[in-house]
């Protein structure tokens, strides 16, 4: 008998939501990547993207531990020389919670053209209300 691998007629994807208030940061984060990946199922193939679509909502409840607010930084280049930004975790918060949502999922994705398919799957609103009401998804708790 050989090892399963999932075939794209077999793999079917549902949509989730995840309501994070309250949570932390990394630990969300690490639920939603293992969403993405499929590895919650059973017919999960590590080289194909057999995860769900992903909305995560209320992100700017998201809470991190200690004090990483103000000693956690979000570095970025620019490429020219000198070009090095940088921001403490408590700005990126209050201005755009949701690109450091996205910044922590993406860094747990593969780095390569199916992570970025993957990634293509997560849907983050810093609020309670979302797009993607049409696909009537799931609320899943963890």
């Amino acid at each position: 008998m050989g090892t399963y691998v999932a075939t794209k007629d077999s793999i079917e994807r549902k949509w989730l939501v995840i309501d994070a208030e309250g949570m932390v940061l990394g630990r969300c984060a690490t639920e939603v990547a293992k969403l993405l990946r499929g590895k919650h199922k059973p017919t999960y193939t590590p080289f194909l993207d057999t995860g769900d679509n992903v909305i995560v909502i209320n992100v700017d409840k998201l809470v991190l531990t200690g004090k990483k607010l103000d000693d956690k930084k979000y570095r970025h280049h620019s490429g020219f020389p000198g070009g090095l930004k940088e921001v403490d975790y408590r700005t990126l918060m209050a201005k755009n919670p949701e690109k450091a949502f996205e910044i922590a999922v993406k860094g747990m994705l593969p780095k390569n053209s199916l992570g970025r398919q993957m990634f293509r799957k997560l849907h983050v609103y810093a609020g309670p209300d979302y797009e993607q009401t049409a696909q009537k998804p799931e609320v899943y708790t963890f």
